[in-house]
């Protein structure tokens, strides 16, 4: 069994789409082992807490810089004994201290076809604003390993979603969860808890 350990900031949508998934046995033998939150009110913690997932709140307020947050979040991490770390809307980009600890070891849910309206600055309804803006047919999510560049690391899966006449970001942002973030994203951790999953060269190699 693979421990996952999830990084949660806000209310929790693609956490709790994990946690239906593991309930279906579909995880390929991870286990959610813990739920920490940069911040204390996030609703992703009751998710937790009412599937019994233990949880931890690791504020970034109460550090004074990155460097200091992702030190204690590596730490924290290495105690969790986390085989696998999955952002699932957590809003703090970490430095190499965390990336370098869990090397392909972290994956990162984006609400885009990455290399699309991505990078820093690129979260929530900017993506689907921009994305609007720029009058895309299709648009999508992709899950990526975690690096020290944003939304720069390697591509995991991706999944196209059709945009429509008439969306709003909002209509789109929850079209693309329910249609791609919600799938890919449980799909990716069962790869990676099967052993499926390698790197080669920066590209993604999964096996059959």
């Amino acid at each position: 069994m693979k421990n996952i350990v999830v990084l949660v900031s806000g209310g929790g949508t693609n956490l709790q789409a994990l946690i239906d998934a593991e309930k279906r046995g579909e995880l390929g033998g991870g286990k959610i082992t813990c739920v920490i939150s940069s911040k204390p009110d996030a609703y992703a913690l009751k998710r937790a807490k009412d599937a019994f997932i233990r949880t931890k709140v690791l504020e970034r307020k109460e550090f004074p810089d990155i460097a200091a947050y992702s030190k204690a979040m590596a730490e924290l991490l290495k105690e969790c004994e986390a085989d696998l770390v999955v952002y699932a809307g957590f809003m703090t980009i970490l430095d190499e201290q965390v990336c370098g600890a869990f090397p392909y070891k972290m994956i990162n849910v984006h609400p885009a076809l990455i290399p699309s309206f991505c990078g820093k600055g690129y979260y929530g309804l900017r993506v689907h604003e921009e994305a609007l803006k720029k009058g895309v047919k299709v648009t999508g999510a992709t899950v990526h390993f975690v690096t020290e560049e944003c939304d720069g690391g390697p591509i995991i899966l991706q999944k196209a979603v059709a945009v429509k006449n008439g969306d709003t970001p909002e209509i789109l942002q929850r079209r693309v969860m329910e249609e791609a973030e919600w799938k890919i994203l449980p799909e990716a951790v069962r790869l990676f808890c099967e052993d499926r999953i390698k790197v080669e060269n920066g590209v993604t190699i999964i096996s059959e």
